[in-house]
């Protein structure tokens, strides 16, 4: 039987709010002018992303998978929605970990060729069943991806256009950390405030 894997408490996850990209008009029209007037335009369309696919990662676990396979997969897991895009992965953990609490390893998911070191604790089991597993992971660094800063900023403010400055496909940056990336949307052909990137375990934010 399958040992399945839930995640505990995340160390690594910062609940930071996205706080308003989108310049706002203020005042009288000439002032709201110039005002949008002075702001730069980033040079980098990035258009709407289509939807992440729905079901199962694949390829999964079989039933009889030892644990460092279960665990493997659970992190391409959290590696995908920290990337909040599509993307190849690929997963390793030590071969002898076991599901013992208090066991420390250390796990690498390639995503798009972009090595994510994580650090795992594995916890007590779930209480219910000996079959679930809970752990922390921590990731060493960020995954930023272009289309999953679009895909929170259109999702979040539905602008007619983002651009940004020159975002790779896929870039590891310092987590939880001001990165040199930013983007703005654009409404009305104006374009707002410039944000700076940043990446907790649990995708991008803007601030």
């Amino acid at each position: 039987m399958r040992i399945k894997i839930v995640t505990a408490v995340m160390v690594g996850a910062v609940g930071l709010l996205v706080t308003g990209c989108g310049g706002g008009d203020s005042g009288s029209d000439d002032a709201g002018s110039k005002s949008a007037a002075a702001l730069p335009v980033l040079p980098q369309k990035v258009p709407k992303p289509p939807a992440l696919p729905e079901g199962e990662l694949q390829p999964s676990p079989d039933a009889d998978a030892p644990f460092s396979k279960n665990l493997a997969y659970e992190l391409r897991r959290k590696t995908l929605d920290m990337a909040k895009a599509e993307g190849k992965t690929v997963g390793e953990c030590p071969d002898d970990v076991a599901s013992k609490a208090g066991t420390r390893v250390t796990c690498t998911i390639t995503y798009e060729g972009l090595e994510v070191v994580w650090d795992v604790t594995i916890g007590d089991k779930s209480g219910w069943s000996d079959n679930v597993v809970q752990y922390q992971a921590v990731p060493r660094k960020g995954v930023l991806t272009r289309d999953g800063a679009a895909r929170l900023l259109y999702g979040n403010y539905n602008p007619e256009l983002v651009r940004c400055n020159n975002i790779p496909k896929a870039v590891l940056v310092p987590l939880n950390a001001k990165t040199e990336y930013s983007c703005q949307t654009v409404d009305k052909g104006k374009p707002g405030l410039v944000e700076a990137a940043r990446v907790t375990d649990a995708g991008p934010r803007f601030y």
